[in-house]
């Protein structure tokens, strides 16, 4: 007796922890998403010359007063009428993501919206990355919504300025270069799958439990089951073959990398993944953005986000992983 007494209030505890956690995290974000519901077919596009126009005279201010700051809006203003349309267009995009590649669809609205306007072969997509990686499936998709602009013969740079490993790299590598800030985290090449099992405690407490499947390979490794030697090494086939699927897409997209060499699982910072080809050049996206001013036109491309309770979670989860991972000892995502 005195065991389910113990079992129902540990039981008790935990549900109120969750709640409360639950009440913590999630009720601000679903009240401020309910307050900001906009189409989800939406696209916003905004100037970034004009926001680097707005911090400079801001600076004018201080530095020259209002009237100095005045004549320099003038100045800029008659320098974009007499701009050249054909110049290049530099379109910028944004993503953050979690384990669950939760922002899919407002990610691809983005990069339609960028490949509808963008030149081939004058035009440039810059997508920023900030991900510890997720789900293949999900991160497979986000690589081949990158792919669609290499395809569409536009010029695709990929930004890192905190981390994009794991599924984020996958992304990453599907641009024509890659540019990263000094200590982001790159790379973890590799498939990682998690299952807890709690097959030993039901039987503890005196719980049966029996899965029925049709089909040999149907279910090999079970949350509640027993696991199997067999099903343990089907299971670890499948994430073999999903790790050499993931080189074959590094190695098509960077063929002058050695992935065997970095394929393992590991990861770096980006000054030391610059040496092993990980990445191309040393950058934040502030910079390599402020570098392109004068000589392009630079845009910023957004669109809403429907957020569920499933995508605040996985998105505080992935926020947490973000922080902890380069300093676990193993790679994320």
């Amino acid at each position: 007796m005195s065991f389910w007494i113990d079992f129902g209030g540990f039981a008790l505890k935990s549900f109120w922890l969750a709640a409360m956690i639950a009440i913590v995290l999630v009720v601000p974000i679903i009240i401020g998403a309910r307050s900001q519901r906009r189409r989800e077919d939406e696209v916003k596009v905004t100037s970034l010359d004009d926001r680097f126009d707005l911090m400079e005279a801001q600076i004018r201010i201080a530095t020259d007063g209002a009237k100095g700051a005045k004549a320099f809006l003038k100045a800029r203003k008659k320098e974009a009428k007499q701009r050249d349309e054909n110049a290049k267009r530099v379109y910028v995009i944004g993503f953050k993501g979690d384990p669950m590649a939760s922002g899919h669809a407002a990610f691809a609205r983005k990069i339609t919206a960028a490949l509808v306007a963008a030149r081939p072969d004058k035009d440039e997509i810059v997508v920023s990355i900030t991900s510890p990686g997720g789900i293949v499936s999900g991160y497979g998709l986000m690589a081949a919504q990158m792919q669609r602009v290499r395809r569409a013969g536009v010029e695709l740079t990929a930004c890192v300025d905190q981390v994009a490993a794991s599924g984020g790299y996958m992304m990453a590598v599907a641009a024509n270069r890659i540019v990263a800030a000094p200590f982001a985290v790159v790379g973890s090449i590799g498939v990682v799958a998690q299952v807890p099992n709690v097959s030993r405690l039901l039987k503890k407490i005196d719980v049966d439990y029996e899965e029925l499947t049709a089909g040999e390979h149907k279910r090999p490794i079970s949350v509640l089951a027993p696991i199997t030697d067999e099903g343990r090494e089907h299971f670890k086939h499948k994430l073999e073959e999903t790790h050499v699927a993931f080189k074959d897409f590094v190695r098509e997209n960077r063929p002058a990398l050695n992935v065997e060499a970095v394929g393992d699982g590991d990861y770096w910072y980006a000054t030391d993944a610059l040496k092993l080809g990980l990445i191309d050049a040393i950058a934040t996206s502030d910079e390599y953005l402020l570098a392109q001013r004068g000589k392009a036109r630079l845009f910023v491309i957004d669109a809403p986000e429907k957020k569920t309770l499933m995508k605040v979670l996985f998105g505080r989860l992935g926020e947490a992983a973000l922080t902890l991972a380069p300093f676990a000892g193993r790679g994320p995502g």
